[in-house]
């Protein structure tokens, strides 16, 4: 059977009113109007609906024992069709999912953390680490956000650069490089190159055989953890971002030198699914997320 959902808007209109004129006035329509729809209530229902008792009318056993269900229905359509855009932080009960690399969860995390807790106790961050391959996690909204340096082409996602990290040299403090590093020695240096896809180059090497070199690269690690680790047991230099890096720099008791050579600089993306943009909630963490960055920036 096909209901027409508008005639509760009425029904509860009638109930609550308790004539057909005070609902005419409350819906804005006339009242032969909601004369007919009340005729259409009976003859869906079975039921008077409201009977005149005198000069007022009054509802059926029926219809007081509907009333509160009608009205329930009827402010739920409200509230599914006109949902409300003010967030309410202090009720916020929610749990976010953010995908993000190493770097990115051991210097942005921390801080996006202490904001949340700070402006709404009710969210939860659940932390994963990127994959090696490219999958439909943002599509099927297994994760909420990713943070790093790709970019989805597909226009149902959306991304926002957040800003730049410019590229630094980690190495030992006691590398025979840590004193000074010029093109030639940077490229006679053995490499470790950070890579999800386990890639054995990457961008700098197109600069440097511009240049007429060659870099040589002893591994290719999925994190800027395990590259510096490396790092930290040698004489291998790790290529990385400078403010997201330092962090794990720091704690492997490492040194950051500038990149002996012009290179660009590398984007932070923040990228989510289209069904997000009109979502108050993840705009919020959007924007807890760049305010977070602009935090370590500004150190």
């Amino acid at each position: 059977m096909q209901l027409d959902l508008n005639l509760l808007t009425v029904l509860d209109a009638l109930l609550e009113e308790g004539s057909v004129m005070g609902a005419a006035e409350r819906l804005h329509l006339s009242s032969p109007a909601v004369s007919r729809t009340l005729g259409r209530l009976r003859a869906v229902t079975g039921d008077d609906i409201l009977v005149r008792t005198g000069h007022s009318m009054v509802p059926t056993p029926y219809a007081v024992s509907v009333r509160e269900d009608v009205h329930r229905l009827v402010r739920q359509a409200h509230e599914v069709l006109l949902p409300v855009r003010e967030l309410n932080l202090a009720e916020l009960d929610r749990t976010f999912t953010v995908q993000c690399h190493d770097a990115v969860a051991a210097s942005l995390v921390p801080v996006l953390v202490g904001r949340i807790r700070e402006r709404a106790s009710g969210v939860r961050l659940r932390v994963l680490a990127e994959n090696s391959m490219d999958t439909n996690d943002l599509r099927h909204g297994r994760v909420d956000l990713e943070v790093g340096g790709g970019r989805p082409e597909l226009p149902e996602f959306r991304s926002e650069p957040l800003g730049d990290d410019r590229l630094v040299v980690a190495m030992r403090a006691e590398h025979p490089c840590a004193s000074g590093l010029d093109l030639a020695s940077y490229a006679a240096q053995p490499h470790v190159v950070i890579s999800r896809r386990g890639r054995l180059t990457a961008s700098i090497d197109d600069v440097l055989a511009a240049q007429g070199l060659r870099r040589r690269v002893v591994a290719a690690v999925a994190t800027v953890s395990t590259a510096l680790q490396i790092a930290a047991r040698g004489d291998a230099l790790v290529t990385c971002t400078a403010i997201l890096g330092r962090p794990l720099i720091e704690a492997f008791g490492l040194v950051a030198r500038p990149l002996p050579i012009e290179s660009p600089a590398a984007t932070i993306n923040c990228n989510w699914h289209q069904r997000f943009d009109s979502d108050p909630a993840h705009a919020w963490l959007r924007e807890q997320v760049r305010a977070s960055l602009e935090e370590i920036t500004a150190r």
